[in-house]
Parts: C-alpha cells; sequence; structure tokens
C-alpha cells in the first residue's frame, strides 16, 4: 500500500510494459477463439455462427469486457442502447470488440431478459465475429478476462452500485477502466487513469439510461478508440500506456488488501 512501491511504475519502458499487454491479449484472444465454437455448438447455434470468433477475434483490435454478476442495474443493456451505433464501432476502421460473462439471480427475471436481449443480434455478421458471451462464469474465467481485455466496462445505475470489485482486479491487471462514477471508481478516477461517465440519479430510467448511453458511445468514440489506436513508429500507443501507468500507480495502493486491514486494525478495532 506504499505509493512510492508504485511509483516505480513510471520508470517501466513503454515498449515493456505494452509487449506484456500484448502478451494477455494474445492469450485471451486465443482462448476466446477456443471457447466460442464450444460454446456456441452447446447451445444449438449454426457451424457459421459458431466459428464467427474463431476466424475474427483479434487480439490486436481494442477489447471491451463486461463480466461480473448480472443484475438488472448492472444495465448491459446499455451497450445496445442504439444498436446501429455500436454496430458501426464494432466493424469500422478501427474496430472494436465485446466480451461479456456472468450469471443473473435466478429470480432476477429483469436480468435475465437483458442477456436475451443482447443474444437476438447474434444474426448480424458484424456481431458474431467481434462480440462473444462466455458461459459459466466462474473465477478462473475472471483472471482470464480481467487481464486480458483492454478496457473494463461498469454502467451501474447509480446509486446502487455497492462497491464494484471486478474493476480493481482488471486496473492492477494494466486493464482501464471506463465506468459509471458510483461504487469504487467515484473515489478512484481523477481524469487521467480511466474514464468516467458522470453519475445523476434520476426516477425516470428511460431518461437516465439513455444518457448515459450516449455519454458511453461518445467515450468510446471520442477518446477511447482515438487513444488505443494511435501508435508511434515503434507501435506504442504512448497515450494508452501513460493512462495505464496512471491507473497502476493511483489505484494499486489505494484498492489492496493491505490497505484495507491495515485501515480495519487502526480505526475500527484499535488496542484497547
Amino acid at each position: 500500500m506504499d505509493p512510492a512501491t508504485w511509483k516505480a511504475v513510471d520508470t517501466i519502458p513503454d515498449e515493456e510494459l505494452w509487449a506484456v499487454r500484448r502478451e494477455t491479449s494474445s492469450r485471451l484472444a486465443g482462448w476466446v477463439r477456443s471457447q466460442t465454437v464450444t460454446d456456441r455448438l452447446t447451445r444449438g447455434d449454426t457451424m457459421e455462427y459458431a466459428t464467427m470468433a474463431a476466424r475474427k477475434f483479434d487480439p490486436d483490435v481494442l477489447t471491451l469486457g463486461f463480466a461480473r454478476r448480472l443484475a438488472a442495474y448492472k444495465r448491459l443493456h446499455i451497450f445496445i442502447q442504439d444498436p446501429e451505433r455500436m454496430m458501426r464501432l464494432l466493424d469500422g476502421p478501427r474496430p472494436i470488440q465485446f466480451l461479456y460473462a456472468g450469471k443473473a439471480h435466478p429470480r432476477d427475471d429483469d436480468a435475465k431478459r437483458l442477456v436475451v436481449q443482447m443474444f437476438r443480434f447474434k444474426s448480424d455478421p458484424r456481431r458474431g465475429g467481434r462480440v462473444a458471451f462466455i458461459e459459466d462464469y466462474d473465477i478462473g474465467i475472471a483472471s482470464l478476462l480481467t487481464s486480458g481485455c483492454d478496457v473494463w466496462v461498469n454502467l451501474p445505475r447509480p446509486p446502487l452500485e455497492a462497491s464494484g470489485t471486478s474493476g480493481i482486479k482488471a486496473a492492477v491487471n494494466g486493464t482501464l477502466n471506463l465506468s459509471v462514477l458510483d461504487g469504487w471508481w467515484a473515489e478512484a478516477w481523477d481524469g487521467t487513469n480511466g474514464w468516467g461517465i458522470e453519475a445523476a440519479e434520476d426516477p425516470n430510467h428511460a431518461v437516465v439510461d439513455a444518457r448515459d448511453a450516449t455519454a458511453f458511445y461518445e467515450l468510446l468514440e471520442r477518446e477511447v478508440v482515438p487513444l488505443f489506436y494511435e501508435r508511434d513508429a515503434r507501435g506504442v500507443p504512448r497515450g494508452w500506456v501513460a493512462r495505464m501507468k496512471a491507473s497502476l500507480r493511483t489505484i494499486g495502493p489505494r484498492f489492496c488488501a493491505t490497505r484495507m486491514l491495515d485501515e480495519y486494525v487502526r480505526n475500527i478495532y484499535p488496542p484497547r
């Protein structure tokens, strides 16, 4: 939890840090290409659809991850709030790809319907190769996703976020967070270490969802995608790596178990 320890991240050569990111991205992409075929065939999908991601999922494409307990307030549907706009991002000259995973509570019918909504778009060939639902989310899959995705997305409806700890796991793997400023991200985001969507409560869920979806798409189009694909002569995205370093340096010492236990001992359970 010593900030001085994490400050040393700034001395890592950009080329070395980026090489490690590409290694973890390649590992994830290879696993996804294999796993999606199994998952899709098990669900009864056609061979054409089952092999789309195996042919197209690319470690050099900007990869977004969304994986956790699939509660309705997490608003998975924001990804397809504007389907055509999302399709343009998936299939544009600087494309993105998207992995999502998780399990809804058996009694959370709204959350289950959100997953069904996502699956309705699977017939679009632009989507089949760039978007994948990963079955049977568990700690092993979580490890692959949080270490291999480039951006970790969290879109809770304010003020319902309890914490959002998957984003912390992603951050210490060098993955950048893009999240609504609720839960832990409201404390962690400083403008340099990821991207934040302003949290505003509104009893009209449709209004707040539409507003946050617009903010989400605009961040992707104007900031996230350009920064990821802007490379120097050596193929390194210097601006992206700088943001990675800021994320590691600022989040590492503040959101770790050592700091938590230390505060419990000093503030909650002082010696008598």
